[in-house]
């Protein structure tokens, strides 16, 4: 079954560019272009693609103004979106995702057009078999018929789903760790994180009795917009995070864009945020992997851990970290996820306690922090 996309810029050197990085991609047909929001809207329901890529800033008709008529029109196109690296662009992107927006990539800076296409091919391709993965688990889920968890094939007979630990089952560690302090929220998240996090954050208390840190793979200039845009639907206070503050209960801090989060003791017991250029860890900056360890090794004991939509692993090693010293975890079901990638390695380790659906992620994070509240 093929992909048909209909890619949307204003630019005609753009389009060629994004037609022929898609060209190259097996399995994928494009099924047409569009230089403007109004002829995208037309286009939509002349060829019905799949998908749509599509550039946020264009005349006549942007970016979301196409987003918004989408949802009014109830089309069934998923959208690709092609953002800006710029703060507009990231402020954009946010909207867009919030709009319904399967996921975004930033367009090439610089470099010859065959350079810019290669980057755009390398970035598209894993999007497109999560893409694919997904209309598959929307068409057996339609079809009522059982939920495989495998990759990125044709549906198969399903293979035994991985087990998922109850808690009165962890590890002896876990069991027998004794807290040394308040407890605290970490979740790692990716493809389909703005969206997730939209849903779980306005669900927390403002006077929430525990910090929370959330790694979102975003580059800079992303996550300062999506913070703001959580705060603006929520009760508890979302910032992102800067180096050298230190965390209070009652506050969301989401990793910086394109750098590295760490948490940090003081003398008096208190948790300092680091924020720095360490190294991409699972090709990822921020990395979940990275703050989780830090948990680990800092705070063990004290963390409640969700692994939220998103694609490859990161987040798995750290959480198997986090449970060595106890910790209460958490993942998003395959169901509710855009991309089960994540999710799925967590719960593959065997260290995962509870697997829910998106809207019982908040549920289950507050009834951890009451049992864990000393």
């Amino acid at each position: 079954m093929s992909t048909r996309v209909l890619v949307v810029d204003d630019t005609s050197l753009f389009r060629r560019i994004v037609t022929d990085a898609l060209a190259g991609i097996p399995g994928v047909e494009v099924a047409g272009s569009a230089s403007n929001g109004k002829l995208a809207l037309s286009r939509l329901a002349a060829l019905q693609p799949d998908l749509m890529t599509l550039d946020l800033e264009m005349p006549e008709m942007g970016g979301l103004e196409v987003l918004e008529a989408m949802k009014a029109a109830s089309f069934t196109t998923q959208v690709l979106v092609l953002s800006s690296h710029t703060t507009r662009g990231g402020a954009m992107t946010i909207k867009a995702l919030e709009l319904g927006a399967f996921d975004f990539i930033t367009k090439p800076q610089g470099g010859t057009a065959e350079e810019n296409l290669l980057q755009l091919r390398d970035r598209m391709m894993p999007i497109l078999r999560s893409f694919e993965r997904r209309r598959e688990i929307r068409d057996i889920l339609k079809n009522g018929a059982n939920l495989p968890l495998a990759g990125h094939s044709a549906p198969q007979p399903p293979r035994p789903a991985p087990a998922v630990r109850p808690a009165a089952e962890a590890a002896p560690s876990a069991r027998s760790h004794r807290r040394t302090g308040s407890p605290l929220i970490v979740i790692g998240v990716s493809t389909g994180g703005p969206a997730a996090l939209a849903e779980v954050v306005p669900a927390l208390p403002a006077h929430l009795a525990a910090p929370v840190f959330i790694v979102q793979h975003m580059p800079a200039l992303f996550t300062q917009p999506l913070a703001q845009s959580l705060q603006s639907k929520s009760a508890i206070k979302v910032k992102e995070a800067s180096d050298g503050e230190m965390a209070v209960a009652g506050c969301v801090y989401i990793a910086p864009g394109g750098r590295q989060m760490k948490l940090t003791p003081t003398p008096t017991g208190g948790i300092q945020i680091r924020v720095n250029d360490d190294a991409p860890e699972n090709n990822c900056r921020p990395s979940v992997d990275y703050l989780f360890r830090s948990v680990a090794l800092h705070f063990p004991g004290r963390a409640v851990a969700a692994i939220l939509t998103g694609m490859g692993n990161d987040g798995a090693q750290g959480l198997k970290m986090l449970k060595r010293g106890g910790c209460h975890s958490i993942a998003q079901d395959e169901a509710s996820c855009v991309v089960f990638g994540m999710p799925r390695e967590a719960i593959l380790t065997g260290m995962v306690d509870t697997v829910v659906p998106l809207k019982g992620i908040a549920p289950a994070l507050l009834r951890a922090i009451e049992e864990a509240t000393p």
